[in-house]
Formats: structure tokens, sequence, C-alpha cells
């Protein structure tokens, strides 16, 4: 098996492009126009048309799309390294035509839509002419497909979808929402009437579907087909998370090693003191090794598929969440006040650790899911002891070992000594 930790020339010319346009352009637009892919001015809109331009040219656009579904192709290890800069700015993945809920939407649309079904709304959305929202979890039943209740029945030509969605981030400003029902997957316009959404959630949208009808054709992939398309969904979007979280721990940790440098305490740089240098220490290490194990399981996703890579994109999202936790709080911490306030990006960054662990399904159920794969790869002992039990194991060398006693019956006196010696010592 390969094993090289080198990214080659070609790709990281592009990475090197991408690190400077989104220093030179994306950071500065996010702090003027933090919306500006959705902005309704025209002049905004000319602007970032303007610069997604750039990134087209560069063939970086859409580039979580595999080649056979319209995108570049790319991979996942190398769309690792793209999102690892990306993620350090809010701005970066829309212009890149990269943001979510659209990704995962796109893709299930590029794998289980009809030629009309794209035309109508992935050729759309990949051009961000519609934004679209994943309707998915419901109060209920949370993120679990067996508890959902809402549902849609064919009447004529028409689904008539009855129920009730909980967290539909985006919903509010959506053109389309993917509504995940108990026997399908439908794409219901926001106008549609019988789509009420509740004042609160402001973001993450409570919607009433209320008798919603939609033509026969809104279905998408087969009936009955929702868990095979959610899990194609969520798989990709998962992994996409933890390398985006990776750039916000680096950001954190520059943060932290900055402040360190920078401010005096005790007649000292706060760099000096013990506990300062322990923060920064297992700061490094968490980061290092969660970068190293999202990169891993994107590279198995290459080599295999999303499905063979499940157990490791599991772990890798409920470790993400405790590392963005962890290395947040501590760089907020070395901050001191100016970490609480809303004058940094380390308060939103420690704030989104939670929604991390919820999103896509809560950790503990990405860890049961973790451990009873795990488990399967093993048997019980026999008897009251394990199969590392030393008696045992020594029982078993000694085994092994009789023909060179009986070819050398000084090697057996040796052992014998050495047996006694250790028995004596106890």
């Amino acid at each position: 098996m390969a094993w090289d930790f080198q990214t080659d020339p070609e790709f990281q010319e592009k990475l090197d492009w991408i690190q400077d346009f989104c220093e030179r352009e994306v950071g500065p637009l996010g702090h003027i126009f933090p919306h500006a892919v959705r902005s309704p001015d025209p002049k905004v809109r000319e602007l970032v048309r303007t610069l997604q331009q750039e990134v087209k040219d560069q063939g970086l656009w859409a580039l979580f799309l595999d080649e056979e579904l319209g995108g570049p192709g790319l991979g996942q290890l190398k769309l690792g390294l793209m999102n690892e800069i990306l993620g350090r700015y809010p701005a970066a993945p829309q212009l890149f035509g990269a943001a979510a809920p659209d990704t995962g939407n796109m893709e299930m649309l590029a794998a289980y839509g009809t030629e009309e079904q794209k035309e109508r709304w992935l050729t759309p959305l990949l051009n961000q002419e519609m934004f679209s929202a994943y309707s998915m979890t419901e109060p209920q039943g949370g993120s679990d497909p067996n508890l959902f209740k809402t549902t849609a029945v064919k009447d004529g030509d028409e689904w008539v979808i009855n129920g009730e969605k909980w967290f539909t981030s985006a919903g509010r400003v959506a053109d389309i929402l993917f509504v995940m029902c108990t026997n399908g997957m439908y794409v219901v316009p926001r106008e549609t009437p019988g789509v009420e959404i509740m004042p609160k959630p402001r973001n993450h949208n409570h919607i009433i579907y209320n008798d919603v009808r939609v033509p026969a054709d809104h279905l998408l992939g087969p009936e009955d087909g929702a868990k095979v398309l959610a899990q194609r969904r969520l798989g990709g979007g998962r992994i996409h998370h933890a390398m985006r979280t990776i750039a916000q721990c680096t950001l954190a940790f520059d943060m932290m090693c900055e402040r360190a440098l920078s401010r005096e305490s005790h007649g000292a740089i706060i760099a000096e003191h013990q506990m300062v240098q322990q923060k920064i220490a297992e700061s490094y290490a968490k980061l290092k090794m969660l970068r190293l194990y999202v990169l891993e399981t994107a590279w198995k996703i290459d080599q295999t598929s999303t499905q063979e890579a499940r157990t490791d994109i599991a772990a890798v999202k409920f470790t993400m969440a405790r590392v963005l936790r962890e290395i947040s709080f501590d760089a907020l911490h070395i901050h001191g006040s100016l970490g609480t306030t809303d004058l940094t990006p380390l308060q939103d960054m420690y704030a989104a650790a939670p929604t991390m662990g919820l999103a896509d399904g809560a950790d503990e159920v990405h860890k049961a899911t973790v451990a009873r794969r795990l488990l399967k790869e093993y048997r019980p002992h026999e008897g009251y002891f394990p199969t590392e039990f030393i008696p045992y194991k020594r029982e078993e060398a000694w085994k092994k070992f009789e023909h060179h006693f009986a070819a050398d019956p000084g090697l057996r006196e040796s052992a014998e000594a050495y047996r006694k010696y250790v028995e004596k010592r106890r």
C-alpha cells in the first residue's frame, strides 16, 4: 500500500491559488457583504459573478461533485485539502459553488434525478440562480428516519404531503425544499400552498406541510427510496463538515499562539507560563490528529466508497465537534475578556461546536454506530480469562518451543532457569 504525505506540485499550485484568492478577495468581501451571494443588489451580484468566474476559470467550481455527476471529479482527499482553506472564510464555500445545504441536494439530484429534473433544478442550483434546503428532521423523531411521520399520498397526478419538519436550515430563503417523507424524497417549491414556515427558529426553520400538493414528477429517485438518498447525501456532508472544521480549529490555534506572544502577565509574556504552554501543546496535538484522521478517511473514500468508509466517517464526525469545542475554548481563554465578545471569531466557533455535535445526526448516534460496526470484527474469548492472559500465552509459547528444546537440552535448561527466576520474583 502506498503511503505518501506529499501533495503533487500541480495540485499544490491550485491550493496556493485558493489561499491567495481567499486572502485577497473572499475575506474582505465577507466583511463588507456577509451574504453577498444571495444579495438582491445588482451591483453586489455583479461583483460576486466576477469573482466566481475566476473560480470557474481555475476549474474549481462545484468541486464537490464527482466527474460522472458533472463536477471536476477531484476526489475527497483533494477536496479535503481545499476545504482546509475554504473553511477559514465564511463566504468562500458559496463563492466556490460548494456551500451546504445546496451541495448535498445537488449531489442527490445529480445521482438520482431524471434529465428533466436536472434541467429544472440542478442546473439553476449549480448556477446559483436558485437555492435549496433539506427538510429531514422532525420534532418528535429528531434525525431517526424510523420515527418520521411526514407522508406523501398519491392523488391522481399529484402527491399530497402532510407532516412537520424541524431545523430545516435556510428553509425560509430557499426556492425549493427537499422533503424526506416516509415513502420517498420530494422536491417542493417553497411557495407551494400549504408550506407554513413558523416564525422561530429564525435560521433553522420549523416547517409544517399541510396538504401540500406537488406534481407526480417531483418525486426524486424511487418511491420508498428516501433512506438511500439520505445516506448518499449525509455521508458526503459529514466528511465535508469535518474538512471545514479543520480550518476553524487551525484559525483558533493561530489566534491562540499569536495572543500568547503578544500579552504579558506577572512580568512575562503569557507564552512563558506553563498553563498556556499546556493549552498550546495539547491543541496542536489534537489538531494534527484530527487533520490526519480526516484526510485518511477522505483517502479511504477515494479508494473504496462512502459506504465502505462509513465507520471512519462516523468517528470523524463526533471527533471534530469535540476538538473544535476544546481548541476554541482554550483559544478563547487565552484571549481573556476579548475572547468572550463578538469582536473575534472565537465566540462563534465555540458556540458552533455543540451544533456540529448535532448536525447530520447526534454524536451519540455515531458513537453507537462506530462501536457496533467495530464489535462485529471481534469474538468473545472462551473461559474466564482473555486471550492475552499471560499464563495462557506462556503455556502456548512453551508448546511452540518444544521442538527447539528437544534439539537443544541446554536451551531448555536456560528457559527453565528463567522461569524459576520469574516465579521467585513473584
